[in-house]
C-alpha cells in the first residue's frame, strides 16, 4: 500500500472533531485535526450550556471548548489552523487539497458543522447570544417568564416554539405567508397553545434593543407593507441551516438539504470517510450527540484502517 501523510485527517474543530481527535490520538494513529478558525465551532459562541452532562452548574460554550481542546492536546492530538479546499476521493487513498499544498490519508472525519441560516437583518449579529439565538432546547430557561419571538414556518419553527412555551410567557410566531409549512400534527398543537400568538404575513426587518438585549424587533406585513415595533425580549429563528459542505465532491451522498448521509458507522457513501456532528444527517444537533458521533467514527476509521493493512 502507497505511503500517506496521515493515518486519519479531521477536518472541523467542533465537539465532534475534538472527540474524533481525541479518540484517534490515544488509539496511536497519525491523525492531525484541521480546523480553519479557532477550534469551538457553533458551540464557542453559545453564552451558557445548562444541558451538557457533567456540568451541573452550566458552564460558558467557550470554556467547555477549551476544556475538550486541552483533553485532546494532552493526548498530543495536532491541530493545525488550514482551511480544506477540495478532496478527491477517487482511490483507496484520499487526498485533500489545502491551496498551497496537499496532503493524503488512509481515512477522513468530516466535522464541519452546519450554519444557522440567518435573516440578514441589522441587528440580528450584534443581539448574537445576548437575545438572538438558533436554539430553543439551549436558551429557552433563559427566558423563563418573558415575551419572545420565533420566526418561521416550519416543523423546526413550530415545535420550538411549543418547546419555547414551557417557559416563556408568550411566544409571537412570525411567519411570511398565511399558512405554516409545519406537519399538521405540529399546526394543531400550536394552534391550541394559548401562549403562541402566530403572526401571519410578516418578516422581520430589525432586531432592536440596548447593547446587551433585545428590546423589540421590527415587523412588516408583506401584503399591506405596514411596519411596527413588537416589543419582546428575545428572539429565535428558525429558518433552517445550511451543511458546511462546498468543498465536498459529489461523490460524497447528501439529502435533500444538503446534510452528508451515513450509516450507524458514521461512514459516508465513500468507503473510509466519515461525516459527525451537525453536517451529517442527524435527528437532533447537540453537543451531546456531536460527541457520540465523533467517537463512533474514530473507533470505526481504526477499524478501517487496520482492515486495509
Amino acid at each position: 500500500m502507497a505511503k500517506t501523510d496521515y493515518d486519519l485527517v479531521i477536518i472541523g474543530g467542533g465537539p465532534a472533531g475534538l472527540t474524533a481527535g481525541l479518540y484517534a490520538a490515544r488509539a496511536r494513529l497519525h491523525v492531525v485535526l484541521l480546523e480553519k478558525l479557532m477550534p469551538g465551532g457553533q458551540v464557542a459562541t453559545t453564552d451558557w450550556i445548562e444541558n451538557y452532562p457533567g456540568f451541573p452548574e452550566g458552564l460558558s460554550g467557550a470554556d467547555l471548548v477549551m476544556k475538550m481542546t486541552e483533553q485532546a492536546k494532552r493526548f498530543d492530538l495536532p491541530i493545525e489552523s488550514r482551511e480544506v479546499q477540495s478532496l478527491d476521493l477517487s482511490q483507496p487513498i484520499k487526498k485533500i487539497n489545502l491551496g498551497d499544498s496537499s496532503i493524503t490519508t488512509k481515512t477522513i472525519i468530516i466535522a464541519t458543522g452546519a450554519s444557522p441560516r440567518k435573516l440578514g437583518v441589522p441587528g440580528e449579529d450584534l443581539f448574537y447570544g445576548k437575545g438572538v439565538s438558533f436554539c430553543g432546547t439551549c436558551d429557552a430557561p433563559f427566558y423563563r417568564d418573558q415575551v419572545v419571538a420565533a420566526v418561521g414556518g416550519g416543523d423546526t419553527a413550530v415545535q420550538e416554539s411549543i418547546y419555547l412555551t414551557k417557559f416563556v410567557k408568550k411566544v409571537y410566531l412570525i411567519h411570511r405567508r398565511d399558512e405554516l409549512r409545519a406537519a399538521k400534527i405540529l399546526q394543531e398543537r400550536a394552534f391550541a397553545n394559548d401562549k403562541i400568538e402566530i403572526v401571519w404575513d410578516s418578516v422581520v426587518t430589525s432586531i432592536n434593543g440596548a447593547l446587551t438585549n433585545v428590546g423589540s424587533i421590527t415587523l412588516k406585513n408583506v401584503k399591506t407593507g405596514e411596519t411596527r415595533d413588537l416589543k419582546v425580549d428575545g428572539c429565535f429563528i428558525w429558518v433552517g441551516t445550511t451543511p458546511n459542505t462546498a468543498f465536498l465532491p459529489d461523490v460524497v451522498k447528501r439529502d435533500d438539504w444538503g446534510f452528508i448521509v451515513t450509516d450507524q458507522k458514521r461512514e459516508t457513501s465513500v468507503q473510509g470517510v466519515f461525516a459527525v456532528g451537525d453536517v451529517r444527517d442527524t435527528p437532533l444537533r447537540q453537543v451531546v450527540t456531536a460527541v457520540g458521533d465523533g467517537a463512533i467514527a474514530a473507533v470505526e476509521a481504526e477499524h478501517y484502517i487496520e482492515n486495509m493493512e
